[in-house]
């Protein structure tokens, strides 16, 4: 039995022992472990926590496998090649992904809180996965996902990872800024699902960014270097976007695009050559190197679209997906599961110089493209087809957006191919016809928008689907009709220039809207509409009762008959009109038949402060003319607006304005008896009823 003084000291020993506790500082916590002499070994290494390779400068091939559970970081200035596949997991408690399949019949993989890395590759240090054949993996691969296996082992990449293997593959989600790069001709296919990796890309065989099993996502990629197949494709109704540029270094290299039903692709960035930076910097010196052939061809690179909806730009941007020429980049609009579809969203001016073919690869111009393009409503939005085309199918131009059919520079001639049965323009903005040598013959044209014609090079509208209702515009060159064109629903016709000229063909044209402008109408004139002065009719002119003449700064001329009737407008005249005005200069040698309406020959009308006599026998002989006759302190009639046009008509001034009766005589007495009567005197003081100033 211990006395008390025994259990005393115990107690005061024990609390020392907890005081000495206390104060001691804690325990270190263990660091990663370090397997650098195992690798160098090529011992197998089993992970039991967080793991670190130094790799020495050079290459360190290693045979043997890593396994267990933990991390692995390579870092170092050498090169680790992994020959044999390895699989090791995070710990269970760093564990957080969540892997879905949605979709139904149609499922694809979706990946939330990815996990953190399980390999890491340090700046300067290079980790290779195999040496060119089918092995030398870090995988871990738990999920029954669909057509692809997901790799649960994500990788950030800060240094360099060389994909040196001839399988199929998937990396997990990846992370980092440094540099993934595939060997050419090594013929693997890397699945790359979504990540947020800022760094380069450097595809040398062929990368699927997206199939209809996942969505790729990959907004951060700052550059791809693509020397092989770079393959796009999405889910069933979702869309994938890619805002990296993408450059090409060695010849053959080209961008798939394909999508589900309802699924879509935007392409935000641009496919260029690259001539400097080597992998991890690819860019060009020049821009205009794009559009200039090189030697060998090694600027030459393509875009397929295979039955795809494809969109360039999301209207943030004015550079074009693929810049350059037959010479230097081709494009196919092919049919898969359905016909392909290709928007332009631009937010500013872009040229495609490249014609849109459907052949396989470069060989572009063996068939016809199948597909449509669509010039998307977004403000700004201006392209230009600086090559023939030769898709068969629909182009639409959206409302605000502009397409142009040539460059209105040498070589830079435009144009679409009509020849398919699935050729048609709807142009709800505006259509630009700018070829400065090559003709355009164009049918089937309809919608609100607008047509120009502005290069030298003769445009033809042609047949009965000439239906749009826009405003038809000649600057330069001839825009001709033929076919049974007409331009019988476009808001109005101006031929702006000298130079303009409208060719209406033998049919000649009929104005039901409104003509104006300083240029030549090849051809037969019927006015039901409204013609303006200053034009000139290589042609008979002939206006019916609802047709109205404008006088411009010059005459109509009039190289044909003329038959008048209808509305004459002289308000253009002005407050100080000449003594002579020819209103219609007929150049012909006929006589001019009719007369505008309550204007027969003789006729006196009112303009300003001058009297006009109007004659259809001037000039010549022929020309219509107003004279001056007298000039007045003010005018008794001024010309009042028309129902046709926002601009007056005259009234004539001749018996029936000036006979006005007896009546104005007795007016005139009774205003000189008030002025000769003197007014009463008026009462002073008393007011009566009448007011204050009444009357006495």
């Amino acid at each position: 039995m211990r006395s008390h003084f025994h259990r005393t000291a115990a107690a005061a020993g024990a609390l020392a022992a907890v005081a000495l506790l206390a104060t001691a500082p804690p325990a270190l916590a263990a660091g990663p472990r370090d397997a650098t002499a195992d690798v160098l070994a090529g011992r197998d290494v089993t992970l039991t926590g967080d793991t670190v390779v130094t790799v020495p400068a050079g290459t360190t091939t290693y045979d043997g496998v890593l396994r267990g559970t933990g991390t692995l970081t390579v870092r170092g200035s050498g090169t680790l090649i992994l020959t044999r596949d390895s699989d090791f997991t995070l710990p269970r408690s760093r564990q957080r992904q969540s892997v879905r399949t949605p979709g139904g019949n149609h499922p694809y993989v979706t990946t939330t809180r990815p996990d953190p890395p399980a390999v890491t590759v340090e700046r300067g240090a290079t980790l290779q996965y195999g040496d060119g054949g089918t092995t030398g993996l870090i995988g871990h691969f738990p999920y029954a996902t669909p057509a692809f296996r997901l790799n649960q082992d994500n990788i950030r990449v800060d240094g360099t990872l060389r994909l040196s293997l001839k399988s199929a593959y998937n990396l997990g989600t990846v992370s980092g800024s440094g540099l993934v790069t595939q060997p050419r001709f090594l013929w693997g296919t890397w699945d790359l699902t979504s990540g947020p990796f800022s760094g380069v890309i450097d595809n040398g065989t062929q990368a699927n960014a997206g199939r209809p099993e996942y969505a790729t996502a990959l907004p951060n990629v700052r550059k791809v270097l693509n020397q092989g197949t770079w393959t796009v494709d999405t889910p069933l109704g979702q869309t994938v976007t890619q805002r990296m540029d993408f450059y090409q270094r060695e010849y053959g290299s080209d961008i798939n695009v394909q999508s589900r039903p309802g699924g879509k692709v935007i392409l935000t960035g641009q496919y260029s050559w690259s001539n400097q930076g080597g992998d991890t910097d690819p860019s060009l010196s020049d821009p205009a190197l794009n559009w200039t052939p090189a030697p060998k061809n090694v600027n030459k690179r393509g875009t397929n679209i295979k039955g795809a909806n494809v969109q360039w730009g999301d209207g943030t941007t004015s550079r074009i997906f693929m810049p350059g020429t037959a010479k230097t980049v081709y494009i196919n609009l092919l049919a898969a599961r359905s016909r392909s579809l290709l928007t332009f969203d631009y937010n500013g001016p872009v040229t495609l110089g490249a014609p849109i073919g459907g052949g396989r690869f470069h060989d572009t111009l063996s068939a016809p493209g199948a597909g449509d393009i669509v010039i998307k409503g977004t403000k700004g939005n201006d392209v230009t087809f600086a090559a023939v085309q030769y898709y068969d199918g629909s182009t639409t131009v959206e409302k605000g957006a502009v397409l142009r059919l040539g460059s209105g520079r040498p070589g830079g001639d435009g144009g679409l191919y009509t020849g398919g049965g699935h050729y048609k323009v709807v142009n709800d903005g505006s259509l630009i016809l700018d070829n400065t040598a090559k003709s355009l013959t164009l049918p089937r044209i309809s919608g609100s928008g607008s047509l120009t014609q502005a290069g030298r090079a003769t445009t033809t509208l042609t047949g009965s689907g000439i239906t749009y209702t826009g405003t038809t515009t000649v600057e330069k060159g001839t825009l001709a009709l033929r076919g049974g064109a007409t331009l019988a629903r476009s808001r109005a016709v101006r031929l702006t220039s000298a130079t303009a000229r409208l060719d209406a063909g033998p049919v000649g044209l009929r104005v039901v809207s409104s003509l104006s402008g300083k240029g030549t109408v090849k051809g037969a004139v019927t006015n039901d509409g409204v013609v303006a002065g200053g034009l000139t009719v290589s042609g008979g002119y002939s206006q019916s009762a609802r047709g109205q003449l404008v006088l411009g700064k010059s005459p109509l001329k009039v190289t044909g008959p003329v038959r008048l009737s209808g509305d004459l407008d002289l308000a253009a005249a002005g407050t100080h009109p000449a003594r002579r005005i020819t209103v219609l200069d007929n150049k012909g040698g006929a006589r001019t038949r009719g007369a505008f309406k309550g204007l027969k020959e003789g006729t006196r009308l009112e303009l300003a402060d001058t009297t006009y006599r109007i004659t259809y026998r001037g000039g010549d002989g022929n020309d219509v003319m107003l004279t001056a006759v007298s000039t007045k302190a003010s005018p008794l009639v001024r010309p009042a607006s028309t129902p046709n046009a926002a601009v007056a008509a005259p009234h004539p001034t001749g018996e029936v304005a000036e006979g006005l009766g007896w009546w104005p005589y007795i007016l005139a007495l009774g205003l000189l008896a008030g002025l000769v009567i003197p007014p009463t005197v008026r009462r002073r003081g008393r007011q009566r009823p009448g007011g204050r100033h009444a009357a006495h």
